[in-house]
């Protein structure tokens, strides 16, 4: 069957007639039969040999293997946002939602029809697309409302201590001391809203009467303690305080379309909404907003059910400068991405990582990723050399390319493809000539993006921060009332005695043995066997997700 062309506005394939696959050369018409699909399919060029776009040999990726993942890589200024704005838009309008990640803030003009020029259309006739302006429903969302867009928190609770360890840098010790204090807090009816919720447990467990209280499961070091308070100091000083409390964003609203539903679901019908939470005002925090996009995954696997393999994904996520992620991350924290990016495939949830090299992405994730579309890479140093063999390396052989020498001779705009086919088997390498966005290539108009995110229905839900009795004012509380009863006392675990005293004196010693009884109860070892237990209802109902991200209470 015959590549289809765009959508219509409406969602419909357009009536158009592709290009004739007539007259093709035997290699290009050798690559073109592998991606030659019955089913939906988005388009993404036309096959480049030799310099020369073919217009009869489109390569275009399943609709229903999107769930399994994909790459987008490139040196910068190679054209991967233009990518991501192609891909967006047709899956917008095939009914599919869509998240982005604006990091530079040049997605915006998704929502907006692009402007046409000799450029567009000479890049259209190039690659048989019947190029026509159209913009995509759009939201704007900003981390804790730091920029323009909705307001998007999270409460450190749902943020959770594997997470919340990555966005301070603590160690694996340090860690581990911090799920304890999430720990006692579960326990004690502590509820950890916004920072300053946890900065007072903290305090309230190295003061007498919290290590009193502690006695039971461990301890928590002055040491330790003053590490993590200090990192929270720093965050909330940077402004990240804002990111953290209510009302918690609910990341249902990643999944809707214009058809007042969600999608997959009755009345979910329509265009795809396209989600985008700008970055630029937190670019210099990367670890933060890289930790805060993990949570939007964790907390999508933990809501959505089963669903295995769909006609069409129920949200594809875009994971832009995904390096920033992995860079210094704990072993378990990679474990906990390598198992999501498993296991969220059968929630019906598509993810593609954005960065330069496949080598930023740890090897047991770059595997999980089925879709692949390499834009240039450069070769001016011995580094960039071992990168890019690693890059070739990690594609199907080419009896039509020699691939070290394509990587380094790509245009803007131009790329390598190799994708799942229908039947789950990797397609052929395709050098591609890309097609050009329907959408707007660069940021609306500040007014345009304001009065945009001032008409959203979710404005009046997220816009202002709610600051309800929690942890904080709980414990304030109790500082006020000595006599009052403790919050509620740890029970030792069976078969232990409690013992009390000589805390100070091992103090030194557990920061360097990985925290005594506190590392054997809060270990990595532990969080695996979490990870095990949390596809199950039970497991996620008494433990914290894959990423320690507790379970949304609605």
């Amino acid at each position: 069957m015959p590549p289809a062309e765009p959508s219509s506005p409406a969602g419909q394939p357009s009536p158009v007639e592709p290009p004739s696959a007539a007259g093709l050369p035997a290699r290009v018409r050798e690559i073109a039969d592998g991606y030659a699909f019955t089913g939906p399919a988005l388009d993404l060029g036309a096959v480049l040999l030799d310099g020369t776009a073919h217009a009869g040999a489109q390569v275009r990726v399943p609709l229903g293997v999107l769930n399994r993942h994909g790459l987008v890589a490139g040196a910068t200024g190679t054209g991967k946002t233009k990518t991501l704005q192609l891909i967006a838009e047709q899956l917008s309008a095939q009914g599919v939602p869509v998240f982005l990640a604006d990091v530079k803030g040049d997605v915006s003009g998704v929502s907006a029809p692009g402007t046409p020029s000799e450029r567009t259309t000479a890049r259209a006739a190039e690659v048989g697309q019947s190029w026509s302006p159209q913009g995509c429903p759009a939201e704007f969302y900003a981390l804790g409302g730091l920029g323009t867009g909705i307001p998007v928190r999270a409460t450190v609770t749902s943020f959770g201590p594997l997470l919340l360890s990555k966005v301070l840098d603590l160690n694996e010790t340090q860690e581990s001391s911090l799920g304890l204090v999430f720990h006692y807090a579960d326990r004690s009816g502590l509820e950890l809203y916004d920072l300053k919720d946890l900065t007072a447990v903290i305090t309230f467990l190295t003061s007498p009467e919290g290590k009193e209280e502690l006695k039971g499961i461990g301890g928590l070091s002055a040491a330790t303690a003053g590490v993590i308070l200090r990192s929270l100091t720093l965050l909330e000083n940077e402004g990240a305080g804002a990111f953290f409390g209510e009302p918690e964003f609910d990341t249902a609203e990643l999944l809707r379309t214009t058809g007042g539903g969600t999608a997959g679901s009755e009345g979910g019908g329509g265009r795809g909404v396209v989600s985008v939470l700008e970055l630029p005002a937190v670019q210099d925090r990367p670890r933060l907003f890289s930790t805060f996009l993990m949570w939007l995954l964790a907390d999508l696997y933990q809501e959505l059910p089963e669903v295995g393999d769909l006609e069409k994904p129920k949200l594809v996520f875009f994971f832009d400068e995904a390096h920033l992620l992995f860079n210094g991350a704990s072993k378990a924290f990679l474990e906990a991405i390598t198992q999501t990016v498993r296991l969220i495939r059968s929630k019906g949830v598509g993810i593609f990582f954005v960065t330069q090299t496949p080598k930023d992405v740890p090897s047991d994730v770059l595997a999980q990723l089925g879709n692949r579309v390499q834009h240039a890479l450069r070769a001016f140093t011995p580094d960039d050399a071992k990168a890019l063999r690693a890059t070739v390396s990690t594609f199907p052989k080419s009896s039509v390319y020699d691939l070290g020498e394509l990587l380094t001779s790509l245009g803007t705009g131009e790329a390598v493809v190799t994708v799942l086919s229908e039947r789950g088997a990797p397609t052929p390498v395709a050098a591609t000539r890309l097609r050009a966005p329907q959408s707007l290539m660069g940021p609306v108009e500040a007014g345009a993006l304001r009065a945009a995110v001032d008409a959203s229905a979710l404005t009046a839900r997220y816009r202002d921060a709610v600051d309800r009795e929690s942890a904080y004012e709980k414990l304030a509380a109790r500082a006020a009332r000595p006599e009052a009863a403790p919050v509620t006392e740890p029970a030792p675990p069976a078969g232990r005695a409690s013992s009390g005293g000589g805390r100070d004196e091992r103090e030194e010693r557990e920061e360097k043995d990985g925290g005594g009884l506190l590392g054997a109860l809060m270990s990595n070892a532990a969080l695996k066997s979490f990870a095990r237990s949390a596809g199950t209802q039970l497991g996620r109902e008494i433990s914290r997700s894959l990423f320690g991200t507790s379970r949304r209470r609605r």
